[in-house]
């Protein structure tokens, strides 16, 4: 039997952990490998670190032929679609994969889109998915899945590194990830408890620049034309003592004049 090992697909989705992959090892040694690989033609989609501890130990397994993929593309989202239905897969992980599935739809969507014109109206195709929507197709919050764009956006590869084990939080790392990069690194290098004393700081540093901040004055809201009415009638009674009181004084000031 001859099996394909695609790169990019083994690459696709986040590795095993060392621990995770020597877990794995122990099991397969001891009860075989009870989980078909699933293939694509010959090419190998589901099962590369099973493949690799049976050809290493010479351990027999079983395949499965998967012919619903039309390209590379169906691929990776059967591959998100397969590992996000995994209880084992990080917060994190599940907000990659989601946000690697939003990509590959908005690329399809923009490869559906056909320019209007008076000859060729414009073809009409599925909305893009909102931040919204990615989360619950990740199961996690939408403000999480702000964080992993922030995260994959300015975090350096040590930092990333860091919240894919564990080591630190999503929200932890978005903070951290504000930081200049030589301080990343650093941060990462500390160990779990500099992490955490650098994302305080930086916290601690925004809420100072906040209250030194001036408060802006909220614009008056506009008023109703039964306020301005009253508004008027207030004025308007306002002058008329006015000039009351300005008669009662040049009354009194006449008569004492007599």
């Amino acid at each position: 039997m001859t099996i394909i090992i695609n790169e990019e697909l083994r690459a696709y989705i986040d590795p095993l952990t060392f621990n995770e992959y020597q877990a794995l090892e122990r099991s397969i040694q001891t009860e075989g490998c009870r989980d078909a690989l699933v293939l694509w033609g010959e090419v190998l989609i589901d099962g590369h670190n099973r493949y690799a501890i049976c050809q290493k130990h010479g351990i027999e397994f079983k395949t499965v032929q998967n012919t619903r993929f039309t390209s590379i593309e169906d691929v990776m989202l059967w591959m998100i679609d397969n590992h996000l239905a995994r209880r084992s897969v990080s917060d994190f992980q599940r907000g990659v994969l989601a946000l690697r599935k939003k990509e590959i739809v908005a690329a399809r969507l923009k490869q559906n889109e056909v320019p209007a014109s008076a000859e060729s109206p414009a073809v009409e195709v599925a909305p893009k998915q909102t931040r919204e929507e990615v989360a619950k197709i990740a199961g996690i919050s939408s403000n999480a899945i702000n964080q992993i764009e922030k995260i994959q956006r300015t975090a350096t590869p040590e930092l990333v590194a860091a919240v894919r084990s564990g080591t630190i939080s999503i929200n932890a790392a978005a903070t951290v990830a504000s930081l200049p990069s030589e301080q990343q690194v650093a941060a990462v290098a500390g160990g779990r408890k500099e992490l955490q004393q650098a994302a305080k700081q930086v916290r601690e540093m925004r809420a100072a620049n906040q209250s030194s901040k001036p408060r802006e004055e909220k614009p008056a809201a506009p008023l109703s034309a039964a306020d301005e009415k009253m508004a008027s009638l207030v004025a308007e009674n306002t002058s008329l003592k006015a000039q009351v009181a300005e008669l009662t004084l040049a009354l009194k000031a006449a008569r004492e004049a007599a």
